[in-house]
């Protein structure tokens, strides 16, 4: 199935650059570009989107109140000349974050996400059923399934912890160690005694630092040759 993508930027060579981009995948369709969210906004009241690349600074609405709009998101890549808004668009569960000039191999790693997501949600059932999974407790009442090839990040806030998934974030009760140690050791690490990553969402190791989902996170010193270590050799 093809994944139906549209472009709403109000830069003509920000959309031509992803045009030219898209033309490498044979998966990917693009239906309408627009120049500005308003437009947007109002096509997907009468069509079914499933990816939308959005700049953040447009006319009329700005592309993280656009987001903020929609009652049912599609996949969100932002693509923007501007780095602050980072933390404030992935807090909107968007799945990437990209930073014009959007060299090809960058925007590649993007569409693998998107290609990722839209085969998980294409499985059978009973694949689905046999996904590594856990469940953790989000309120006093109601328990989650998290699908582990889901999670990028676990990050320590004190006594809770928020889970950052590639569709969602999760705040629990829990310590930090105590949910390591109940991940499979091959597949996720801790990297700071704050962070513990999900080694095959690494986009880019570099000095004392990964990047997933185009944020940062500091290795920690203690951490640090171990951490480079099993990055490496996976």
């Amino acid at each position: 199935m093809r994944t139906r993508c549209l472009i709403i930027d109000d830069e003509p060579l920000a959309i031509d650059v992803i045009k030219g981009h898209l033309t490498q995948f044979n998966d990917i369709e693009l239906i309408t570009t627009f120049n500005n969210a308003v437009d947007g906004l109002n096509f997907l009241k009468d069509n079914e989107i499933d990816l939308i690349f959005l700049d953040i600074n447009m006319p009329l609405l700005d592309g993280l109140s656009f987001i903020k709009s929609l009652a049912k998101k599609p996949l969100i890549i932002i693509t923007t000349a501007h780095t602050e808004f980072a933390i404030e668009a992935y807090e909107l569960d968007l799945l990437d974050y990209l930073v014009k000039p959007i060299g090809f191999p960058r925007f590649a790693k993007s569409i693998n996400k998107v290609f990722s997501i839209r085969n998980n949600i294409n499985y059978t059932e009973q694949t689905i059923n046999n996904r590594p999974h856990i469940f953790v407790k989000i309120d006093k009442k109601k328990m989650k399934k998290i699908y582990l090839d889901e999670i990028l990040v676990i990050e320590s806030l004190k006594d809770y912890l928020k889970i950052i998934t590639t569709t969602s974030r999760y705040i629990i009760h829990q310590t930090l160690q105590s949910f390591t140690e109940n991940l499979p050791s091959e597949n996720f690490i801790r990297i700071h005694r704050s962070y513990t990553i999900a080694i095959d969402k690494i986009d880019m190791l570099e000095g004392n630092s990964v990047e997933i989902g185009g944020i940062r996170y500091t290795i920690g010193r203690t951490y640090i040759d171990q951490a480079k270590q099993c990055i490496l050799n996976t």
